[in-house]
């Protein structure tokens, strides 16, 4: 399944490119279409139910590292490249909060809630059938869909096999080995940053991956939290990156694991 893409260049030379010899990711969901009628307005159940959440802290972002290539030049130091990737990334602060399921999340302004009813219903078994999977956890649009922002939690399992359950992303791999899960296949990747966040018992590692494919750009956060993946990616034609870019870059950082 495919997850998203973006266009964050940190360098003069052109970024690489993921051969298309790789396998394709796990999560190749941030990269379908949507249907939209724009003749339909959407009401959120949901922002009925959760307009009371709408204060949370910033994310803080630290320890960014860049993804290095054999062949492409030295990275910049640390903190030169946190400074350009912090440049990049809007205060979310009074946007809506969505709670999910394990996970928390800022909306951009105007977007609605995508979700259709059966999505709400997947996940539950009834009368001893197999629960249907759910697709995303959540899912919002711009008003005219061309922008979309969604969330899907998987066993972290499906995408890395493993004997121990997965607590952390670093348990997948380093930043340039979890690419091959989250990136597709003949990408091109533009850049790709670890941050933490402070909790009570420590640090949480999420990976961050912009890329771009087949005319649409990506940011994406991955993060995992007792054997579960849970991953954001923010897309929309590459036409409109450049004036929607940091709005959309900011909403996929803002996932934070509850």
């Amino acid at each position: 399944m495919a997850m998203s893409k973006i266009l964050l260049s940190l360098s003069s030379t052109p970024p690489p490119t993921i051969p298309k010899s790789h396998a394709q990711p796990t999560c190749p969901l941030f990269l379908e279409p949507i249907s939209f009628d724009t003749t339909r307005i959407l009401v959120s159940r949901r922002t009925l139910i959760h307009t009371a959440f709408t204060t949370c802290s910033l994310v803080t972002l630290s320890s960014a590292v860049a993804l290095a290539e054999e062949s492409s030049p030295p990275p910049p130091s640390s903190s030169n490249s946190s400074k350009s990737f912090l440049s990049g990334i809007a205060n979310t602060k009074s946007w809506f909060q969505f709670y999910g399921d394990g996970f928390a999340i800022r909306v951009p302004p105007n977007f609605e809630d995508i979700m259709e009813p059966e999505d709400f219903n997947a996940g539950l078994s009834l009368y001893g059938d197999k629960a249907k999977p759910k697709t995303y956890a959540a899912r919002f649009a711009s008003p005219d869909g061309s922008e979309v922002l969604s969330v899907v939690v998987r066993p972290s399992n499906q995408l890395k096999i493993t004997f121990l359950e997965a607590k952390d992303i670093a348990d997948f791999g380093s930043l340039k080995q979890a690419a091959r899960i989250f990136v597709p296949g003949g990408a091109t990747l533009y850049s790709a940053r670890t941050f933490k966040i402070k909790e009570e018992e420590g640090y949480r590692n999420y990976y961050f991956y912009e890329f771009g494919r087949d005319e649409q750009h990506v940011a994406l956060v991955a993060a995992v939290n007792s054997g579960k993946a849970i991953i954001a990616g923010a897309t929309a034609p590459q036409n409109k990156w450049d004036d929607d870019g940091v709005q959309l870059r900011s909403a996929a950082v803002s996932l934070t694991v509850l």
